[in-house]
């Protein structure tokens, strides 16, 4: 039988990687496109990606909650909130707006009160590291306390020494070398 994590390699490889000329949003060039959302909104993805991502922070103590930048880790962050509930963990789930609402109760960071709690930033692809700091950004500002950055795909173009010189542990599920891919 197949693991969670080869069946959602497989998946990515099929029907989330495009080939050609590409710019990321960092501004680089890339000849490969890791579209995550292709997968991640897939109702047959979507329960893999939350297992592998709930089995990669499992022994990270205390978490409370998970969530990142609008919109790459929201079906992530929604993927991981289901499978912990099945898996017994219970993981809650938040969004961090790139802005605060200019209505309303004005709010940058969505869901339950994160005020000295544990939580785990999530993120789809992760190229240079910029919108998990601008997720923990707005999460200090909250009182929450980052215990890791969490990725479904590590490009392997510096995000992870960008977190972990922030003072951040970086963890990953799957790198280019499982998708036959090089940065």
């Amino acid at each position: 039988m197949t693991s969670p994590k080869q069946q959602l390699i497989e998946y990515i490889s099929n029907d989330a990687v495009f080939h050609g000329d590409f710019t990321l949003t960092s501004g680089k060039k890339a000849t490969y496109y890791v579209d995550l959302r292709k997968v991640s909104l897939d109702h047959r993805v979507a329960p893999l990606i939350g297992r592998v991502m709930v089995d990669l922070i499992s022994d990270i103590p205390d978490v409370y909650a998970v969530g990142g930048m609008t919109m790459g880790a929201d079906p992530v962050a929604a993927a991981v909130l289901h499978q912990s509930v099945a898996l017994g963990k219970g993981y809650h789930a938040f969004v961090v707006r790139k802005e605060p609402k200019d209505h309303g109760r004005g709010k940058q960071v969505e869901g339950p009160d994160l005020e000295g709690k544990r939580v785990i930033v999530l993120e789809d692809t992760s190229t240079t590291g910029g919108s998990p700091l601008a997720a923990i950004e707005a999460l200090r500002k909250v009182g929450a306390e980052i215990a890791a950055v969490a990725v479904v795909v590590d490009r392997n173009t510096g995000a992870q020494q960008v977190i972990e010189a922030a003072g951040y542990p970086y963890l990953y599920a799957i790198g280019l070398a499982d998708l036959g891919l090089t940065a």
